[in-house]
C-alpha cells in the first residue's frame, strides 16, 4: 500500500496550492480520504476529509472558505486545494486513507508559506 504526496512547496502569502495524494494497493473507492498537517512543535490535525460518497467535511475552522478536498476514483486521487495561503497554514501536511480497520497514512509534503 502506498499514499504519494505532491504538490507541496514554498509560496507567499496568497498564493494556492494543490495537493495530490495518489493511493495504490488499495480499493480507493472504499475508503475515507483526509488531509491532516502538522507544525513544528504542535500535534497533528485533521484538516479536512471526503468521504466514499465524495461529500466534504472541512474539519478546521481556520481554512473554511479557504481549503476544498475532492477526490477522483478513477484516478485514486485525492486532491487539497488551498486558497489564500497564510503563514500560519506552514506545515507538513499528510495524506490518510481509512476503511474500517485499515488506515493509511503517506509519507507528508511540506508547505511553507513566507513572505
Amino acid at each position: 500500500v502506498q499514499l504519494v504526496e505532491s504538490g507541496g512547496g514554498s509560496v507567499q502569502p496568497g498564493d494556492s496550492l494543490t495537493l495530490s495524494c495518489t493511493a495504490s494497493g488499495i480499493s480507493f473507492r472504499h475508503y475515507a480520504m483526509s488531509w491532516y498537517r502538522q507544525a513544528p512543535g504542535q500535534e497533528r490535525e485533521m484538516v479536512a476529509r471526503v468521504t466514499t460518497t465524495g461529500d466534504e467535511e472541512i474539519e478546521l475552522d481556520s481554512v473554511k472558505g479557504r481549503f476544498t478536498i475532492s477526490r477522483d476514483n478513477t484516478e485514486n486521487t485525492a486532491y487539497l486545494q488551498m486558497n489564500n495561503l497564510e503563514p500560519e497554514d506552514t506545515a507538513v501536511y499528510y495524506c490518510n486513507a481509512l476503511w474500517s480497520v485499515w488506515n493509511y497514512w503517506g509519507q507528508g509534503t511540506q508547505v511553507t508559506v513566507s513572505p
